[in-house]
Order: structure tokens, then C-alpha cells, then sequence
């Protein structure tokens, strides 16, 4: 065995390309059975665009649950919430809503996304430091605890706005599509990958470029170490699940007007989906929940679009699939 010289870099870990090339596979597998080009490129944007949706609000659990190790059964209630205070801001501008000027449009979005993680962002705060702080390490009170939270939380939209659905139209100048040959691309879905991928960076780039990001990281292998440096761990733990509750809201956002209207429950089938992401990933880790939810996406719009009846199951049997190849998910940060 040879031994590292003292100037010698060290041997780099092999990359585990696998799962980037998983949704390639699919997605080139796709094109004999769908048959037409252009309803396969149509196809295939919807899933990515779709998929980013799922991701920013799977992100956020699969951050809570990866770095503080916790079971938050409740975040659905912070998608719900984000959507909800999105149609307080969008509703008195109504005028500004159909004005078909881009720039216009945004002006009113940006607020409103931004107010939306605000708000998602401090009821997590609330939720850490009242339901999470005196379970931490109970996985069963965990689940217990945000579960009924997320009750409380349904309730409490039910009996603010009423069981009704309330619209939540498209700006008008993200409706319609752009159409290149024979392929349509919705407006919109492109917005939502751009977004999507923003994110992904974003979250990527501060944990592992920045001091902030290896503190949290640090604090994750040996908390006691880190806190003998003089660093509040409980504090940056915090910030990280306020982070995780904020992309939910974003999130919610986003799907509200992917699906143009708002209810209270609309988070009901969306928390199975995003745990299914999360299982899929790999738990705690972004990069895996990324290819998990675009997985997802491609399942649903092709299995949609070629067998119908099996959409619905689409998702388990994906999981399933997954986890038979890789028991602990696609990219497992977590021996947990």
C-alpha cells in the first residue's frame, strides 16, 4: 500500500452518478411509447416544471428532518398558510393581477411570495419553540405533537376564511404558452423551473460554500464541539427549520397558482407527496430530493398521459421501485 505524501491532495470521494442519470433514463424511455415528439417535449416540461414545485416544498422537510432530525408531520400547514396570505396581498390588485405587462405582474408576485415566507417563516418559529423544542429526539411525540398542529392549523383556516375555494387566477402575462414548432411550453412552468432551480442552488451553495452552512453541518456530526467554539447551535437549528418553513410557503405559492385556487386542505395530498420525495431522495439530503421530486413529476405526467389508472399509484409504486434498488434512498446523508 503506498503511502500520501504531505503535499499530495486528497483522494476525492467517486461521484454516485447513478441517480442523475435516473431521470434521463426515464425520460429518453418515454419517447417510443409516448410516439409524437412534440407531446413528449410537452410532457416532459410539465414534469420538470412540476417538479420544481414539489422540490421547494419538499426542501424544507428534508432539511428539518436531515440536519435537526426531526419528524415535522405538521409542514403542510406552513403550504397552506403561505397560499392563504399570498391571496391577501394579490386580492387588492386585482387590476395590477390582469395587467398584461410582465414587470407589472412581478411587482405584485415578488411582494407576495416574499410576505408569504415571512409569515410561514415566523409560524415556524413558533412552531419550533412550542411543539418541536420540548420533543426533540422523540420521533412518536414528534409525529404526535405536529399532527395535531397540523389539525389546528386546518381548523384555523377553515374558520378564518370558510370551507369555500377561492381563485387564484394566473397573472396574465404568465398565461398562455410559448409555442416552438409543434411543442406548447406554459408560461408559467417556465417561471416555476426558473425558480425551482434557484432554490436548489441557493440551498446548495450555503451549506457547503459558506461558514454559515459548516457550522450547521458541524453542529449536525458533534453539536458539543461545536458549541465549546462559542457557537449557539440551538439558535442556527432554529434558523434552519424557520428556513424550511419559509420554502414551504414559498412553495404553496407557487402550487396555488399552478392550480389557480386556494383551500384549506389543499395540503392534505401534497404532505404524502412530499414525504414520498423526501423517502425517495434519500432523508437530509437536497440533492437527492431534487431528482426525487423531478422522478415524481416525470411518473405522474407520463403514466398520466399513457395509463391513466395507474397515475393514481404512480407515486407508491415509484417509491417502492426506489427503494428496492437503494433501501436508504438515492443519495442517504443519514445512517437514521
Amino acid at each position: 500500500m503506498t503511502e500520501i505524501a504531505a503535499n499530495d491532495p486528497l483522494p476525492k470521494p467517486k461521484r454516485d452518478i447513478a441517480p442523475i442519470l435516473l431521470p434521463i433514463a426515464v425520460a429518453l424511455l418515454m419517447i417510443p411509447l409516448i410516439g409524437s415528439t412534440s407531446s413528449w417535449l410537452t410532457l416532459t416540461a410539465a414534469s420538470l416544471a412540476m417538479g420544481m414545485m414539489i422540490f421547494i416544498m419538499a426542501s424544507g422537510l428534508t432539511l428539518v428532518f436531515g440536519l435537526m432530525d426531526v419528524l415535522n408531520f405538521g409542514h403542510g400547514a406552513f403550504i397552506a398558510v403561505g397560499a392563504y396570505v399570498a391571496t391577501l396581498v394579490l386580492a387588492p390588485f386585482a387590476a395590477s393581477i390582469q395587467a398584461d405587462s410582465l414587470w407589472v405582474n412581478l411587482a405584485v408576485l415578488a411582494p407576495a411570495a416574499l410576505l408569504s415566507m415571512a409569515v410561514s417563516g415566523a409560524l415556524g418559529l413558533v412552531v419550533e419553540r412550542v411543539l418541536i423544542l420540548p420533543v426533540y429526539g422523540q420521533h412518536l411525540k414528534q409525529i404526535l405533537m405536529t399532527t395535531g398542529g397540523l389539525i389546528v392549523a386546518e381548523q384555523t383556516l377553515y374558520a378564518l376564511w370558510g370551507p369555500q375555494i377561492i381563485p387564484m387566477p394566473l397573472p396574465a402575462s404568465l398565461r398562455g404558452s410559448f409555442i416552438l414548432g409543434d411543442v406548447a411550453i406554459a408560461k408559467y412552468r417556465v417561471l416555476a423551473m426558473l425558480i425551482g432551480l434557484a432554490v436548489f442552488i441557493a440551498i446548495q451553495l450555503v451549506l457547503n460554500r459558506t461558514k454559515l452552512g459548516l457550522l450547521i453541518r458541524a453542529g449536525v456530526e458533534n453539536r458539543e464541539m461545536v458549541e465549546a467554539l462559542g457557537y449557539r447551535i440551538r439558535r442556527l437549528f432554529l434558523g434552519v427549520f424557520m428556513t424550511g418553513s419559509a420554502l414551504a410557503g414559498l412553495g404553496g405559492v407557487m402550487w396555488a397558482l399552478y392550480r389557480e385556487q386556494v383551500h384549506a386542505s389543499m395540503s392534505d395530498d401534497l404532505t404524502v407527496l412530499i414525504f414520498i420525495v423526501v423517502i425517495i431522495g434519500g432523508l437530509g439530503s437536497i440533492g437527492g430530493c431534487f431528482i426525487g421530486a423531478i422522478l415524481v413529476a416525470m411518473v405522474a405526467n407520463y403514466g398520466g398521459f399513457l395509463v391513466p389508472k395507474l397515475a393514481l399509484v404512480s407515486n407508491i409504486l415509484l417509491m417502492v421501485a426506489i427503494l428496492m434498488w437503494r433501501p436508504r434512498g438515492l443519495y442517504a446523508v443519514t445512517s437514521r
